[in-house]
Parts: structure tokens; C-alpha cells; sequence
């Protein structure tokens, strides 16, 4: 529902086209909203692009809540264009890629260096679409219009918290990097940083999405022996064996855990769960072997349980890990994923199926949903992609 702006909110700076959610069902509209200037500790990004992503259909289905309405997006880049007070490691005219788990710097968990767990985001900013304060900059005819996961990148600008404006390289494109800020961090970090796979380790990916990809990705970084991609989409299949996948199986055609066992004897150390289902959580734990760890990195609906065996989980030594934002440090590990791209050693552009503007927002969400795309950016007018 709408709410009053909070009475300490600044008058709208300025009017920005942006993508407003507001009724689960009911298409998003593009529309004028006002974005009011960063506060202190926060910066102002003209958006070149935003990544749709499977976590934006989650919201448009109302399978899960948010405040609304709400800008989307939680996938972007851009350029900084305004500094809140006290803002200091960056300028106006730097190239950014957007984070959305801004760490605070001063809760607990950012304390012990695990800012993927920040408090204050996981209870102020994700769950009452807000910033650090408590309150949005967005607004609509009076009304506050509340901010995605701190991010809202389906803008031509956002406000967000300087934390979260990860300052890349100006020769890396702005209309590729833009994945980084989810799905390529989600998918190589669950890899890299949450499971920690070993060089010679066998690993399977279920889901070949933009994160299943990058879990894909990630393991070959690694020197994964075996690297088993599953999907039910045949060109998924083949863009997850151009990405590294050793092996693929269609499971529209034969069951995930008995091909995955007889491709790989014996269980295989890690199987990354990039789809978040009930049956794709359960397959995962099942095809493990000794010593083996599921990895649970998609996200599904809120309420959704899943099943397994304790005891042949105790016996075997197996673990069951979950992965938030592939457990990444923003500051430390985007900069590192854009140098891999530039270098060669990470493929993003095989993972963007389409750039659209942001006018067909919906039009890209429904082409997610109909499974016909992998990544696709919208492009903002008053962007820099390049």
C-alpha cells in the first residue's frame, strides 16, 4: 500500500522514468517518479543497464513480499553522477557496478568481515524497501515508492547506499558488467567462496540460468575434474558446455539423480542447487557422495520445505550449505570478476540473451518466465553503456 513520505524525506531532487511495481498480477508500468538527492553516506547513479532477474519475477508473482509500490531491479550499472555528504573512495564520473547487500561496515557481521551478512540490510533496507535511514528517495504524487533490495536499477537513476556502488574499470562495458552485480557474483562466489571447490573436485550445476551458468563458470576457475550441468533446455545445455560444463543431462528426459550417479559413480562432491525448488533442493542432496556438499544458491518462494534423510547425510560426512549472494565481499570480489571478463577468463556475453529499453521491462520479464532468455539488460535512456 501507499504510504505518507517520511516526514524528514527531501523534496523529489528530480523526475526519472523508472519500472513500478505495485499489484501482484498486474504489469509493471513505466512512469515518472520522483528521486530526491543522496543523503549523506549515499550516491547517485545514472543507470546504463539492468539485469532481469529470476528475483524481480519472484516479486511480480508475489511469491515473495515486498513494500510496494516498489522501483525493481537489483542488477545494474552505472555512472556516479551525485555524492551525498561525507561520501569519500568515490567521484562523480566513476563507472559503477551495483551491489545489493550494501554492507553498513558497522554491524556484527560486517565486523567479522562477512558483509554478505549484513544486519542492517538483511533488517532494514530488504525487508522495508528503504536505505540506511529507514526511508526511500523515490516518490509518486505524494506517496513514497520504496526501493528493490537497496538497488532499484529498472531507472534511468537510483539513489543507493555508497557501499553499494562498486567502482570498476572504465574500459570494462557497462552494458555487460552490469550481470556481475547478481548473477555472475551469486553464481562464481557460491562456487569460490561458500563451497570452496578444490582443483580435481566434481561438481554439478542444477538450473543453467544466468546464476546456474556462473556456478558453471565458477567451478571450471576452480579446476574442476568433472563439472555436470543439468537443465531441461537444450540450448541452456549447450551454452553450459561452450561455459565449461564437462557433461550435460536433460532432465525433461531422464531423472537428474540416476544420470547424475551414473555419469558420476560413487556421488560427486558438490551439487549446486541454482534453481531453488523443492525437487531440484532434494535431487542435489540425493546425488552426493561421501563427503559431499549441496549447495543451495536459488531462491524459492517464502514457505516452500524441502526433504532428506539425516541419517545419510551423518553417515556419509554430507553437508547441506546455503549461499547468500555467494557469500561475496562486493568491494573485493566485483572488481576481481570484471578484471576475469576483461581478461578472458569469464564469459558474460554468452549469458546475455537481448538488451531492450527500459520501456519493455514487462516484455522481459515475461520472456524470463517463459524460459526464453538467460540474461536480458534493459537499457536506460541517459545510460553510459559504453
Amino acid at each position: 500500500m501507499n504510504s505518507p513520505l517520511h516526514p524528514h524525506d527531501p523534496d523529489p531532487g528530480h523526475t526519472v522514468r523508472a519500472a513500478v511495481f505495485s499489484t501482484p498480477g498486474v504489469p509493471v508500468e513505466i512512469t515518472d517518479v520522483g528521486l530526491a538527492a543522496p543523503g549523506p553516506g549515499e550516491v547517485e547513479v545514472t543507470l546504463a543497464a539492468a539485469g532481469v532477474c529470476h528475483s524481480d519475477l519472484h516479486v511480480t508473482r508475489g511469491e515473495w513480499e515486498v513494500p510496494l509500490p516498489v522501483v525493481l531491479g537489483h542488477e545494474g550499472s552505472g555512472v556516479v553522477s551525485a555524492l551525498g555528504e561525507g561520501v569519500t573512495g568515490l567521484t562523480v564520473g566513476d563507472h559503477v557496478v551495483l551491489s545489493w547487500v550494501p554492507g553498513c561496515g558497522k554491524c556484527r557481521q560486517c565486523r567479522l568481515d562477512r558483509p554478505w551478512q549484513c544486519e542492517l540490510v538483511a533488517e532494514v533496507v530488504a525487508p522495508h524497501g528503504v536505505l540506511f535511514d529507514g526511508t526511500s528517495r523515490f516518490s509518486r504524487h505524494g506517496q513514497t515508492v520504496h526501493h528493490y533490495l537497496g538497488v532499484s536499477s529498472y531507472a534511468q537513476r537510483t539513489v543507493v547506499p555508497a557501499s553499494g556502488a562498486i567502482r570498476v574499470r572504465k574500459d570494462a562495458p557497462l552494458d555487460v558488467v552490469a550481470i556481475i552485480g547478481c548473477a555472475v557474483a551469486t553464481g562464481v562466489g557460491a562456487v569460490r567462496n561458500t563451497a570452496q571447490v578444490e582443483r580435481g573436485a566434481t561438481v554439478a550445476v542444477i538450473g543453467c540460468g544466468g546464476v546456474g551458468l556462473s556456478c558453471v563458470q565458477g567451478a571450471r576457475l576452480a579446476g574442476a575434474s568433472r563439472i555436470v550441468a543439468v537443465d531441461i533446455d537444450a540450448k541452456k545445455l549447450e551454452t553450459a558446455r561452450r561455459l565449461g560444463a564437462s557433461d550435460t543431462i536433460d532432465s525433461s528426459e531422464r531423472d537428474a539423480v540416476t544420470a547424475l550417479r551414473e555419469a558420476v559413480p560413487g556421488g560427486l562432491d558438490y551439487v549446486f542447487d541454482a534453481i531453488g525448488k523443492i525437487v531440484t533442493t532434494e535431487q542435489a542432496i540425493a546425488a552426493l557422495g561421501q563427503g559431499g556438499a549441496a549447495v543451495i544458491v536459488g531462491l524459492p518462494p517464502t514457505g516452500t520445505k524441502a526433504t532428506f534423510d539425516p541419517l545419510v547425510l551423518a553417515e556419509a560426512n554430507q553437508r547441506i550449505l546455503g549461499s547468500n549472494y555467494g557469500s561475496v565481499d562486493p568491494q573485493r570480489d566485483i572488481p576481481e570478476l570484471v578484471d576475469l571478463y576483461l581478461d578472458g577468463q569469464l564469459d558474460l556475453d554468452a549469458m546475455i540473451s537481448g538488451r531492450r529499453p527500459l520501456e519493455e521491462a514487462q516484455d522481459a520479464l515475461d520472456d524470463l518466465a517463459a524460459g526464453r532468455t538467460l540474461r536480458t539488460l534493459l537499457i536506460t535512456r541517459g545510460g553510459h553503456p559504453r
